[in-house]
């Protein structure tokens, strides 16, 4: 998928083979990356939406939503990023080998709205951050952002390190900004905790919330855009080295999906502490959202919020524009210039833009629509990885299926119970 880069290449190699007395962390260093990437599209704007929307209608009470999305995330991670390591194939490539050719094209034609669903929220994410920021009409931050897109993409050329620096440093924009606005909300820290262990609901409306959540945490689009992040990367064919190479990748992993997960708490806790605290529940939409912090808690947390929003936009966009030529060439076998696709991929934006939709309401939906695409994603992904003559000596363990296969269960049966609130709920 993208150019090799040689000095981390070199650098892996030699940890792998157990040469080098280096220290932890540099010996960590060459296998840092994919997983960085992968955690942009947990903190994409769709969370912004879903975080703000639950926050601000009801507290902390989503908080477990959250966490409980995070621990699953990592889990669905770790096992993607194990396919690429084991096969040398992203999941759309085994998808396509080893299903009948109906099932691979109506599979892509799923994905592919999936992917236009994520490009959408992210799109419109970061149109909002410029409007917010610079006060410029929507149309014109979607210009801005098909272009910068197109630039930071334009690092993949060098090799996968300048891309994953860009990635890495854009997320710990959103990071830092989401730790100025937690130190400015002063939330009630005992209340945090409790919510985020405690299970619960606060109606019909909290678990349309609840899915969107999880739509927007645990994302199907990425779940193969990280098997491919892996395949190509540092390729060992020894099985006690791919061993070694995995348990590196579960570093990675768990480094980047904690901070991604602290990021998304830090998002609802904001909102709850701000606007729920107030009793403005009413506040939902990003742009309110905005708008209302300056006389809450000043200037500098609107302008930080929109920075962040921004950040994430901007990030995410690529990282949903990589996806979608994964899932083109693996199911396909056809790849189009990146460029082509950052513009095909604008379309549904710009209609959105121009027909003058809600944005915030449009990205809960659009992220409602991902978790309906999450178990076509989830099936494939948990069936490959506990065949052995799949994946080798890194099969699955008995408990890593069962664990996979429950939450895969109950990811659907949230969306069917979200089905039937939107045809029949009152």
């Amino acid at each position: 998928m993208r150019a090799p880069d040689a000095g981390t290449v070199r650098a892996a190699t030699e940890v792998l083979a157990g040469r080098g007395g280096k220290a932890l962390g540099a010996r960590l260093l060459p296998f840092l990356g994919p997983a960085f990437i992968a955690s942009v599209a947990y903190i994409d704007p769709g969370n912004f939406a879903t975080n703000i929307q639950g926050g601000a209608e009801f507290g902390y009470t989503l908080l477990w939503v959250l966490v409980a999305s995070n621990l699953s995330a990592m889990l669905i991670q770790a096992l993607s990023a194990k396919l690429g390591i084991a096969t040398g194939l992203n999941l759309a490539e085994l998808c396509r080998e080893r299903s009948p050719r109906p099932v691979t094209l109506a599979m892509w034609v799923l994905m592919e709205i999936v992917a236009m669903a994520t490009d959408l929220a992210e799109f419109l994410g970061a149109a909002l951050g410029f409007q917010l920021l610079f006060g410029i009409p929507l149309w014109v931050g979607g210009l801005l952002t098909a272009v910068t897109t197109i630039v930071i993409l334009g690092f993949e050329r060098y090799g996968f390190r300048p891309l994953e620096a860009v990635i890495t440093a854009l997320v710990g924009v959103v990071g830092v900004c989401y730790v100025i606005e937690t130190v400015l909300d002063r939330p009630d820290w005992g209340d945090v905790l409790r919510h985020a262990v405690t299970p619960g609901f606060a109606g019909g409306q909290s678990v349309l919330l609840a899915t969107g959540i999880l739509g927007a945490t645990v994302m199907p689009h990425v779940i193969f855009l990280h098997s491919a992040l892996t395949q190509n990367r540092i390729v060992v064919r020894d099985p006690a080295q791919q061993h070694r190479l995995f348990r590196f990748q579960l570093v990675d992993v768990a480094v980047a999906m904690s901070i991604a997960g602290l990021i998304n708490a830090a998002m609802l806790i904001m909102s709850a502490s701000t606007f729920f605290a107030q009793g403005l529940t009413h506040v939902a939409s990003i742009e309110e959202a905005h708008r209302t912090l300056d006389p809450l808690l000043g200037s500098a947390a609107s302008t930080v919020f929109a920075i962040s929003l921004l950040a994430s936009g901007l990030s995410s966009s690529t990282v949903g524009t990589m996806s979608g030529q994964v899932i083109m060439q693996g199911f396909l076998r056809r790849r189009i210039p990146i460029w082509v696709r950052r513009l095909v991929t604008m379309a549904p934006s710009l209609f959105v833009i121009g027909a003058g939709w809600d944005p915030t309401r449009t990205l809960v939906i659009s992220q409602v629509v991902l978790s309906f695409g999450l178990p076509f994603a989830l099936v494939p992904l948990v069936r490959f990885t506990s065949q052995r003559g799949v994946m080798g000596t890194l099969v699955n363990r008995r408990a890593t299926t069962v664990t996979a296969t429950m939450v895969t269960g109950a990811i659907v049966a949230l969306n069917l119970f979200l089905l039937y609130q939107t045809l029949f709920g009152r």
